[in-house]
């Protein structure tokens, strides 16, 4: 079995991208509240800030401040998947594995935000950021953080990366 080398820095933030085994399924945005059910309840175990996430159909980003001392982080994704799972009441749908970023510096931040909220438009899922629905963006948005037609096309934007 391969043990894969993890970065844990107190207090970290970040990124990640979780999978569904089933690439071409959609288990995570039609089953959504379940999903956020799972969320809820696993941030009660692993206390953790969310900076910014997005749901796709198949996969999910999260760029996350670790609040537990220890970083735990895989345990966070024990708890969300389990708890996702057990809740659709079906095998699992998850890819055993998930990827991680330890986030380094405010422009590597701003960067991996910028990524998360533009990957719906990325993948082709609709037109602008602001359509799709399973996003913190909408978050920025409201706080005043980002206006409402922040990378309205399919192109990164101008100055992507950097606020």
């Amino acid at each position: 079995m391969v043990r894969y080398r993890r970065n844990h820095v107190a207090g970290a933030t970040y990124f990640f991208t979780v999978t569904l085994r089933n690439r071409r399924g959609d288990a995570l945005v039609r089953n959504i509240d379940l999903l956020r059910e799972s969320w809820r309840c696993a941030m009660k175990r692993v206390p953790h800030e969310v900076i910014a996430a997005v749901v796709l159909p198949d996969h999910l980003h999260a760029v996350l401040t670790m609040q537990d001392n220890r970083d735990d982080y895989s345990r966070l994704w024990q708890e969300i998947k389990k708890g996702f799972t057990r809740r659709l009441g079906a095998p699992s749908p998850w890819q055993s594995r998930f990827w991680e970023h330890t986030i380094r510096s405010e422009s590597d931040l701003s960067a991996h935000v910028d990524y998360v909220h533009f990957n719906p438009v990325k993948h082709g899922l609709v037109a602008s950021v602001s359509a799709w629905p399973q996003s913190t963006f909408h978050r920025y948005v409201r706080s005043g953080q980002l206006p409402a037609d922040w990378a309205g096309s399919r192109e990164f934007p101008q100055g992507f990366g950097e606020r």
